[in-house]
C-alpha cells in the first residue's frame, strides 16, 4: 500500500511540474511568436512591460483573468462554460506520454500512438460543443468549419502513422525513437511524408494559413466569439498547447526525438521542438490564408490519395526485401506491438 501511494504522489508530482513547464513554455511561444513576426514584417513587436517585453505574456494572463466573463443569455450555458476545459484538458493529457528522453517520461504505454489519436480526435468535442452552446449562428458556423478541417486532416495525419508503425514495429513512442537512433531517422526514407505532415499539423492546429475558422469574411473570430475573460484564455491554451504537442509528435516521428547522432538528451528534444515551433511561426508570417474549398480539396483530393499510395509503396518495397511478410503482419498484436517477421 505504501508503495502504492508512493508511485501515485510521485506521477503528481511530475503531472503537477509538467504542467507547469507547459504553461510557461505556451506563456512565452506567444511572445517568440509576436517578436518573430513583428521581425519579418519589420515593425516593432511588444517591448513595454519588462526588458524587452518579457513579462508581456504575464500581463495579457492578468488582463484575461480579471475581465468580465459574459455568458450569453440564450446559450446553453453548462455546455458553455464546460466546453474550454474540454479543449484545455484534452490539450494537456496528450503531453503525458511524450518522452522527452529515454528515461523522461510521465506514462510510458505499448498503446502510445493510439492514445495521441484518441485524444487528438476527440478535441473536436471542445470546439463544437463551443459553437453549439453559444447559440450564435456565427460561433455555429466556425465550429462546424473547425471541426471540417481538423477531421479532414486527422485522416492524413493517421495515415502517415502506418508507415512509421510498419517500419518501427512498435506503437510505442519511445521505441520509435530508439530504432530511429540505432538506424536512420525517418525523415529521410518518408521525405515526403515528412512534408505532408508537416502540413496536416498546421490544418490540424487551425493555423496560418489554413486559420479559417479565425477569419471569417465578417471577422467574428469563429466558434469562441463569444467567449471573453479566462474561459477564452482556455481556448488559447488549448490552441498552443496543441501546437507544441504536435511539434513535439514531429520530432519523435520523423528527427529522432531526443537523439542527435549519438548524444541523447533533454535540450536536443526541446531545441528540436523550438526549430518546429519556429517554422509555425514563420509560416504564419509569409504564406496568405487558403480558401476552405482549397483546404478542403488539398486533404481530400490530394493528401488522401498521396499518403494512401505511400503505404502501398513501403509495404511493398518491404515485401520485395523479404522485410516483410503479409502473413506475420499483425497490428496491435499483445497490446499494441507491432510483430514484424
Amino acid at each position: 500500500m505504501l508503495f502504492l501511494w508512493f508511485n501515485f504522489i510521485s506521477y503528481l508530482l511530475l503531472s503537477i511540474v509538467t504542467l507547469i513547464t507547459l504553461l510557461i513554455a505556451i506563456a512565452y511561444f506567444t511572445l517568440a511568436e509576436r517578436k518573430i513576426i513583428a521581425s519579418v514584417q519589420r515593425r516593432k513587436g511588444p517591448e513595454i512591460v519588462g526588458f524587452y517585453g518579457l513579462l508581456q505574456p504575464l500581463a495579457d494572463g492578468l488582463k484575461l483573468v480579471i475581465k468580465e466573463m459574459i455568458i450569453p443569455t440564450f446559450s446553453n450555458k453548462l455546455l458553455f462554460i464546460l466546453s474550454p476545459f474540454v479543449t484545455l484538458i484534452l490539450s494537456f493529457s496528450g503531453w503525458i506520454i511524450i518522452p522527452h528522453s529515454l528515461d523522461s517520461y510521465i506514462i510510458d504505454l505499448n498503446l502510445s500512438l493510439l492514445y495521441v489519436l484518441v485524444v487528438s480526435g476527440l478535441g473536436v468535442y471542445g470546439i463544437l460543443l463551443a459553437g453549439w452552446a453559444s447559440n450564435s449562428k456565427y460561433a455555429l458556423l466556425g465550429g462546424l468549419r473547425s471541426v471540417a478541417q481538423m477531421i479532414s486532416y486527422e485522416v492524413s495525419i493517421g495515415l502517415i502513422i502506418i508507415p512509421i508503425l510498419i517500419l518501427s514495429g512498435s506503437s510505442n513512442l519511445i521505441d520509435i525513437v530508439f530504432i530511429q537512433s540505432k538506424s536512420v531517422w525517418y525523415c529521410f526514407p518518408l521525405l515526403p511524408l515528412c512534408f505532408i505532415f508537416f502540413i496536416s499539423i498546421l490544418a490540424e492546429t487551425n493555423r496560418s494559413p489554413f486559420d479559417l475558422p479565425e477569419a471569417e469574411a465578417e471577422l467574428v473570430a469563429g466558434y469562441n466569439v463569444e467567449y471573453s475573460s479566462i474561459i477564452f484564455a482556455m481556448f488559447f491554451l488549448g490552441e498552443y498547447g496543441n501546437i507544441l504537442l504536435m511539434a513535439a509528435l514531429y520530432i519523435i516521428f520523423f528527427f529522432g526525438g531526443w537523439d542527435f547522432y549519438g548524444f541523447d538528451s533533454e535540450l536536443i528534444f526541446s531545441l528540436k521542438v523550438v526549430l518546429v515551433v519556429f517554422l509555425f511561426i514563420f509560416v504564419r508570417a509569409n504564406l496568405p490564408r487558403y480558401r476552405f474549398d482549397q483546404l478542403m480539396i488539398l486533404g481530400w483530393k490530394i493528401f488522401l490519395p498521396l499518403t494512401l499510395g505511400f503505404i502501398f509503396f513501403v509495404s511493398g518495397f518491404l515485401i520485395s526485401l523479404n522485410g516483410l511478410k503479409i502473413k506475420q503482419l499483425h497490428f496491435f498484436n499483445n497490446l499494441g506491438t507491432i510483430t514484424l517477421n
